[in-house]
Parts: structure tokens; C-alpha cells; sequence
């Protein structure tokens, strides 16, 4: 237990700012691999692992081919080749040269650097020890290390041991050694949106990470905003801090350099004390800055957290003096953030108490899944995969292209800064129709697929290698559905038919395959029309013409010729009956009108007359009132 804590307190006295970590023992480390194959010779042919070095430029979502080369001279590549005037500069028409230098003696990054210059397009380091790959990363940082390190371009991988050994063999034995490096599987590529996240610090005066670190966030704004507000990315900043071990709680360094009771803890800035800014002015800028995150992405502009970074680097430097509240408080009323929710958000830096966001923080640092341990600084993932290589925009752009499912990259992942347009030559091999400027070919980031398309709310069916038809409603509006169609004299005519198992079919007036051609039937010549003894009969392009002698009427629907007077005379005396037909019925309706109102009104009269002589039974009797008066 006592050994814990020393190396606790080791962890957190070291003057390596950026390098330190909040668990210096028991930390997780995953090494990102990339795929070696051999294509020659076939003693060696296979696949093998390398791990990807933390600077350069590895070619996220792409590979390279080349040719081995092992030095005879200066293997190690701790020297400059031209000492040895050695070239590994290819010819016109060669493959890349991949160099194979052996581990030991200098960094990793000046042999690689030492072997771009001599010419080389990759290196490959042999280990020296039998051991489990490991990362080759960048030297503690010193005047003369960091220009060639912000220089290297071409990427770089260790090997084992035991491969460096396969490889020098061949090599040694006159074989040509030729072998792929993939990247394409780097960064896993599962869906429509990347998720990565930026692991930062807003201390600005600790050397060259911190300015490349700086300088890559201003200058990858832009494209980070572009994806954010399109829905294709989900970014997340972070901050590194560690806690101070509670026996030193109370001692000044702990007390300068942390916030809440020794719980977040941050580096001091000029490694001074006495003088200057401490550790917890930077702890707290960091804790603000996540709280810009969280106000702005509850907001629905997680983006803005890239406008307020940028521009407290710009107004509010170190060197300056004015890494403070106020000069923050004045960009974030700026960009209209809601100062009260980053107050709550903040909480009190005095409390002996847990910060739920920093907390959130240091457990955010362990690793999971296939990412390791977060332990330096700035340290990039992409889909859950550490980032290695330079943090240079186009570069950190490049892997995060390789991170979409394949078709669905955005348009910047498409340019020809990104990537070459490989359905501009030969079509991609895929297919094509013309005369309709449609293709089944596909650019990706990765490469081309070959898929039939969706033109028009029209769906294309096939392999999209050497057919793809249209099919379901509305596929004769594309190309006439690959059917025969043709114009004359203002008449249109196609093949094409809207049916499941008939697409192209001749129309009527014409004979042939339906796709390739159609042909005119002529229907006088193979009399199939116009037949009749009277008719006269011409034929015409898609159909016929047919006409009667003398005062006769051509029935199309009965191919026959009957009388024009008759058919008047005919039509005149069915217009005679319907009048008369249609008389008769008014008449009759009269009639029975007349009858009916008759015999009402002679019963009526009936029943009066018979009232005046004997009482009906449906009326009361009369008096007599005559009689009364006699009596």
C-alpha cells in the first residue's frame, strides 16, 4: 500500500507536462494494428500484424503496395542516407519502396524521418526483443526533435521480431519482397455516423503539443462544424485530470494545483509554484470549456464548443495574462451562451466535494472495449479506436472518412483533396447506360462499389457489374425501360409495357423483339385489315388507312362499308318511334291521371245525395224540430 502511494505522488510531482496520467499504475494500453500482407515470396506469403506509429500520416480507409528494402548500410536508420549515398527514391513505373530498418540507438521518429528524406513511401521497424507489438511514439519533446517530428509525412509500423527476421531472409536470398499495408479495417466503420472524441487541454504554454494541438483545432473547425451540424458526427471533447493522493491533500503543491479538496488535479503550467498561473486555473478553464459542451449541446449546437475554444485561444492567452474568468465570461457572452446554466454547470471549485463533471471525466479515462487507457495528451478516437498519426486536419479527416459504412460518406470525404474518384476511370469496371448517363458505380472513401442505382424513384436490378434493368412502376420513364421506342412524323411509339413478366413488347401496328427493334406490319399487304369487298386500303407507319367507295362508311371495329343514307334513314325512323313511343306513354299516364280524379268525384257526388234521404252511419240523426213545434 505504501509503494501505491509513492508512486502516486511520482505520478503527480513529474514535470512532464501532457505525458502525465491519473493512474500511473494498472493502466490498460491497446496497441492500433493495421494489416501487412506479403504478396511475395511465396516462403513468407500471409498476413501479419503491425501497429501503427503515433506520427506520420498513416492512409486511413486506403493501402499502399510496395517493395521491401533492407540497407546494407546504416540499418538502423539513426543517420542520414545521403551520408551513405544511399537513394530509395522510386522510378518511373516501380513500386513504392517500404524501408526496413532495425530498432535501437535513436527514436523511432528520426529513423522514420531519416528514411523519407533518403526517398522511402513507408518504413517498417523490426523489433530487437521478442515482445507483444507495442506503439512507436514520438520523443520527449526538445527544440530539435519537434521540427522533423511536425515534418514526417509517410506512415510507419513495427513488426516483430520474428517477421523482421522472415523479411531480412528473403531479402538476404535475392527474392523480391513485395507486400501490401491496409488500412481500411483501422478504424471500424459500422454505420452512417462517426462518433469521435477530442482528449484536450486549454493550457496553452506547454510547449509544441500544445501548439500543434492549438493550431489543429483551428484549423479543423470548420470541417468538425460541417459534419456536426449535417448529422454525420457526434463529437465529444474531453479533459484530463488526476486526483492528489489524500496524505498530500494539504501540502502546497496539491493545494496550487487542484480543485475540490485535491479531487482534480491539473500540471502547473511553467513548472513554477511561485510564479505565474497553477494547475487549478487550468483545471477550472478545462471544467468550463465542458461546460460549454453541455450548455451548447442541450441547446441542440454542440458545435459552438469549437467557436469557444478557438476563440479563448485567441483572446485570452497565458503569455498575455489573461487566462482568466473575465476575459471568458467576455467570449462567452460573445457567443450568446446562457452564463447562469455554465455557472450551475461549473458548481463550486471550493467544495470538498465530488464535481459531477470532472468525476465523469477521470472515469471516462479508463479504457473500454477495444480503446485503451487515455494517459497523454492530445489523444484522439474515432469509433472507439485511438487515432495514431500526426494531428494535422487533412490527415485526422481521412479517419474519420474511414469511419462511415461505405456509400454513406458525406460530400467532404468525396473531394479530391480526400480521395481519387476511381468511377472516372473505365466507369470503376462497373455498369453503365450511356445514352441515359446512369452507372452502377459507386465512389467511397475506400474505394468503388458496383450497385445498381435509384434513379427517379425508379429501382435499377441487377449485379451492377455487367447489367442492371429498371424495374416496378414508373421504369419506362427512365430510357424507355430499355425497350425499342422511336418518333416519326410527331407519333411516339415504345415497346416498353408496365408489366411483371413482359417488359418490352411491340405495340400494336408493329412486329420484332421489343428491344432492339420494332418493325411497321403492314396490314393491307398481309391483309389483316381492310378485307371488305368495297374497302380501299393504305397502309401507314404503326397502323393503316382504310376508306369505302362511293357514299359508303368505313366501321373500323367490323372491317366493313355500309351506307351513308341508309344509316341516316335508319337513324331518322328510330327518332320517329322514340317520339311516339314516348307520346303514347304521356298519354296513357294522362289517362289513368283523368280516370282516377273522375271516380272520386262521383263518389263524393253519391254520398250527397244519398245524406238528404236516410242518415249514414259515419253522421248523427237530425232532430226534427217541426214535429216539436206541432206538438
Amino acid at each position: 500500500m505504501k509503494q501505491h502511494k509513492q508512486n502516486h505522488l511520482l505520478c503527480f510531482l513529474l514535470p512532464c507536462l501532457l505525458l502525465s496520467v491519473p493512474f500511473c499504475s494498472e493502466a490498460r494500453f491497446v496497441v492500433e494494428k493495421n494489416s501487412l500482407s506479403v504478396t511475395s515470396p511465396e516462403s513468407i506469403k500471409g498476413t501479419h500484424d503491425s501497429a501503427i506509429g503515433n506520427f506520420g500520416i498513416p492512409q486511413y480507409g486506403g493501402s499502399m503496395a510496395g517493395t521491401v528494402i533492407y540497407p546494407k548500410e546504416n540499418q538502423k536508420s539513426c543517420k542520414e542516407f545521403s551520408d551513405f549515398s544511399i537513394s530509395f527514391k522510386s522510378q518511373p513505373g516501380a513500386l513504392p519502396t517500404f524501408l526496413l530498418v532495425d530498432r535501437g540507438d535513436c527514436f523511432f521518429a528520426l529513423k522514420v524521418w531519416n528514411a523519407q528524406k533518403a526517398g522511402a513511401s513507408a518504413v517498417l521497424v523490426a523489433d530487437n526483443v521478442d515482445e507483444p507489438l507495442i506503439t512507436m511514439d514520438t520523443p520527449e519533446e526538445d527544440v530539435s526533435s519537434a521540427k522533423y517530428i511536425e515534418n514526417i509525412t509517410i506512415p510507419s509500423a513495427l513488426v516483430t521480431k520474428t517477421f523482421g527476421e522472415k523479411l531480412k531472409k528473403a531479402i538476404s536470398g535475392g527474392d523480391m519482397v513485395n507486400l501490401n499495408l491496409d488500412w481500411r479495417e483501422a478504424v471500424p466503420h459500422p454505420d452512417a455516423r462517426v462518433e469521435y472524441e477530442l482528449w484536450t487541454n486549454s493550457n496553452d504554454e506547454c510547449g509544441v503539443k500544445c501548439d500543434m494541438l492549438m493550431e489543429f483545432v483551428k484549423d479543423f473547425k470548420g470541417a468538425a462544424q460541417i459534419l456536426e451540424k449535417g448529422g454525420y458526427t457526434q463529437f465529444r471533447p474531453h479533459y484530463i485530470t488526476w486526483y492528489c493522493p489524500h496524505a498530500f491533500t494539504l501540502s502546497r503543491q496539491c493545494k496550487s494545483q487542484c480543485i475540490n479538496k485535491g479531487r482534480y488535479c491539473a500540471p502547473d503550467p511553467e513548472q513554477d509554484f511561485s510564479s505565474g498561473y497553477d494547475g487549478k486555473d487550468v483545471v477550472v478553464e478545462n471544467l468550463r470549456q465542458l461546460c460549454v459542451y453541455k450548455v451548447a449541446n442541450e441547446t441542440g449546437k454542440p458545435w459552438v464548443w469549437w467557436d469557444y475554444v478557438t476563440d479563448f485561444q485567441i483572446r485570452c492567452p497565458m503569455k498575455e495574462k489573461k487566462y482568466n474568468k473575465e476575459c471568458a465570461d467576455s467570449v462567452i457572452k460573445s457567443l450568446g451562451i446562457d452564463s447562469r446554466k455554465l455557472d450551475k454547470c461549473m458548481g463550486d471549485p471550493d467544495a470538498d466535494s465530488d464535481n459531477p463533471v470532472l468525476k465523469e471525466e477521470q472515469d471516462a479515462q479508463v479504457g473500454k472495449g477495444s480503446r485503451g487507457d487515455v494517459t497523454i495528451l492530445p489523444t484522439l478516437v474515432v469509433n472507439n479506436r485511438q487515432y495514431r498519426g500526426k494531428l494535422e486536419k487533412s490527415a485526422v479527416l481521412k479517419a474519420l472518412c474511414s469511419g462511415f459504412e461505405e456509400t454513406t460518406e458525406p460530400a467532404i470525404c468525396l473531394s479530391t483533396e480526400m480521395e481519387s474518384n476511381e468511377c472516372l476511370d473505365n466507369n470503376g469496371g462497373c455498369w453503365q447506360d450511356k445514352s441515359a448517363n446512369i452507372t452502377a458505380c459507386k465512389d467511397t472513401f475506400r474505394g468503388r462499389v458496383c450497385e445498381c442505382p435509384l434513379v427517379d424513384g425508379v429501382k435499377f436490378k441487377g449485379d451492377g457489374y455487367s447489367h442492371c434493368e429498371p424495374s416496378g412502376p414508373g421504369r419506362c420513364t427512365i430510357n424507355n425501360g430499355g425497350c425499342w421506342h422511336e418518333e416519326r412524323d410527331g407519333h411516339v411509339f415504345s415497346a416498353c409495357v408496365d408489366k411483371d413478366s413482359v417488359k418490352c413488347e411491340c405495340p400494336p401496328g408493329f412486329k420484332g423483339d421489343g428491344v432492339k427493334k420494332c418493325e411497321d406490319i403492314n396490314e393491307c399487304k398481309e391483309k389483316k385489315a381492310c378485307q371488305c369487298p368495297e374497302c380501299s386500303c393504305k397502309n401507314t407507319w404503326g397502323s393503316y388507312e382504310c376508306s369505302c367507295s362511293g357514299d359508303l362508311l368505313y366501321i373500323r371495329d367490323h372491317d366493313t362499308c355500309i351506307s351513308k343514307i341508309g344509316s341516316q334513314v335508319k337513324s331518322a325512323w328510330t327518332a320517329v318511334w322514340l317520339i311516339m313511343l314516348s307520346l303514347g306513354l304521356a298519354a296513357g299516364g294522362a289517362y289513368l291521371v283523368y280516370k282516377h280524379r273522375l271516380r272520386q268525384y262521383m263518389d263524393s257526388e253519391i254520398r250527397a245525395i244519398m245524406a238528404q234521404y236516410m242518415p249514414l252511419d259515419n253522421q248523427p240523426e237530425v232532430p226534427n224540430h217541426v214535429n216539436d213545434e206541432r206538438a
